[in-house]
């Protein structure tokens, strides 16, 4: 064994070596971090993470002078279609319910080629940013809109962007006292049928998996208890991940009071979500109570702090949350009301978020790119698998640029150079060992047909709205 706890080299080269790094922060079980340190990938995985001096040969070379390498960042929240209505001015300065209500109707020009094009473009902004796996909460089906989960699946492999498909859905409209028009909801027996086709299709549970699918009926104002209650026994059955909103906004916690007769996390655990299974998106508003019991649980939050900046609903408590053993990862959420895909952004925004509700000593950089890398693998079901480089783990990871103006001066640290001194973007993307980003641009040569694209489907939705 290296000095580095790495097994000796085979006689076959790497793949993909990526060497000379200022630093290489693993991110793994012992939280290493090796000056000019080394990572190898053969055939999609990490095989070998060293100091200098002791690297293999490989096939390929990303030269990573001046550079810090860390995990692939994980994405656990996500709307990828809403990039079609980014800073839509009829929507902008609205609260929670107001923005949806507002933008639902032209949600419901969602079909295959809208969806397709928006999870491509999305994706990419991702994989620009040093994002390497995403889930993406797609709730929206409309009549005759095709198989849109299909489409983002094709976007993400054309990419080769590892994805995580939540199958969402609503089926409690505004006519039923929910929030959603008839137009976006579907029958329960519907989704469920279709969720189940969708996991026999697509999830692969190979621990490289490339694309994997959970269950993700929106929020308790816009499904039934019933299909909360169903939904949860397929996921038993088909042995997948669960996944919904849950106590993003006060006026959430108005409607669980009402319909239910209890706050949110309790109508969690009554239709049978309270388990280590289940990740939630937002969980702005918990108690202190709350909080320990969805650690009891060992539930995961995908904490989307830019987008609960956005809508104004609060800042969650991220360390409580932490203290109290709940997986923690990092989501983008919609870019209809975060408006960027950028994990790197969100990285930043947890920790002056976790600093601005604690004190300044309450969170630090490193703690930020655990949410973004470690956390986001637990809460998708994938600790060990993504979210930190050590042998056998997806070889996924990113090296950031620490040169120019930007971090002039930043030579001590360059962990927390990283999310201080930004803005920042991956030099280079790597996913499965391929490199997806190289010098800052993609690899695949379809940017632009793809940009003009969605150029021609979101001037179509938006004049619906605007005229």
């Amino acid at each position: 064994m290296s000095d580095a706890g790495t097994p000796p080299h085979a006689a076959r080269p790497a793949d993909l070596l990526v060497r000379g790094a200022r630093l290489v922060a693993t991110v793994d079980d012992d939280r290493r971090e090796l000056a000019g340190g080394w990572v190898a990938i053969t055939d999609g995985a990490v095989s070998g993470v060293g100091p200098p001096g002791s690297e293999p040969e490989a096939v390929d070379l990303l030269d990573a002078t001046d550079c810090l390498v860390t995990p692939g960042l994980v994405n656990t929240h996500h709307h990828l279609y809403q990039n079609l209505t980014r800073a839509l001015p009829p929507a902008t300065g609205q609260k929670l319910f107001d923005w949806l209500t507002t933008l639902y109707p032209i949600w419901a020009l969602l079909d295959e080629e809208a969806a397709h094009v928006s999870a491509w473009v999305g994706m990419a902004e991702l994989a620009l940013g040093g994002c390497t796996t995403t889930s993406d909460h797609l709730y929206v089906h409309p009549d005759g809109g095709g198989d849109l989960i299909a489409a983002e699946v094709a976007a993400a492999v054309d990419l080769g962007v590892r994805f995580h498909a939540t199958r969402g859905s609503m089926s409690l409209s505004r006519k039923d006292g929910g929030l959603p028009p008839d137009s976006v909801v579907q029958e329960p027996d519907e989704i469920l049928a279709d969720s189940e086709r969708l996991v026999g299709r697509f999830h692969d549970v190979d621990p490289l998996a490339m694309v994997r699918v959970a269950l993700a009926p929106c929020s308790p104002f816009s499904v039934t208890q019933q299909l909360m209650v169903d939904t949860a026994e397929l996921a038993e059955r088909l042995d997948v991940r669960l996944h919904t909103h849950i106590a993003e906004d006060l006026d959430e916690d108005d409607f669980c009071l009402e319909r239910f007769g209890c706050r949110p996390i309790e109508y969690l655990e009554q239709v049978g979500w309270g388990s280590d299974r289940t990740w939630v998106a937002h969980c702005v508003q918990p108690n202190e109570a709350e909080v320990e019991r969805l650690g009891a649980w060992g539930t995961g939050v995908a904490h989307c702090p830019s987008s609960n900046m956005v809508l104004g609903v609060g800042i969650a408590p991220v360390t409580g949350f932490l203290a109290a053993g709940v997986p923690v990862g990092l989501g983008c959420d919609g870019s209809a009301s975060a408006d960027s895909a950028s994990l790197w952004t969100e990285a930043r925004n947890a920790m002056l978020l976790a600093k601005l509700r604690g004190g300044a000593d309450a969170f630090d950089a490193r703690r930020a790119l655990e949410l973004a890398t470690r956390g986001g693998a637990d809460c998708l079901g994938r600790r060990g698998e993504i979210g930190q480089l050590s042998v056998g783990a997806a070889g996924d990871l990113v090296v950031w640029g620490l040169d120019g103006p930007a971090h002039a001066g930043a030579l001590a640290d360059p962990v927390e150079a990283l999310l201080r001194c930004g803005p920042n973007a991956a030099r280079h993307t790597v996913v499965a060992g391929r490199v997806v980003v190289r010098d800052g641009r993609l690899t695949h040569p379809g940017l632009d047909e793809q940009l003009a694209a969605h150029r021609a489907v979101a001037t179509r939705w938006q004049s619906t709205l605007l005229g």
